[in-house]
């Protein structure tokens, strides 16, 4: 009973160190920010209709 604990913590501190890398890992700065402001769903849905 023991054994199968003590696997079971190994396996949850492995998990917990690739959830940790690949959280962490990334760029240095954070993500890019974009330089335009994002459209408004309704705006972009009726330009695409009108394209249509």
């Amino acid at each position: 009973m023991g054994l199968i604990l003590l696997e079971a913590l190994a396996a949850g501190v492995v998990f917990i160190l690739i959830v940790w890398w690949t959280m962490f890992s990334g760029r240095k700065h954070g993500e890019l920010q974009d330089d335009e402001p994002e459209a408004d769903d309704a705006h972009t849905r009726d330009e695409s209709r009108k394209r249509n």
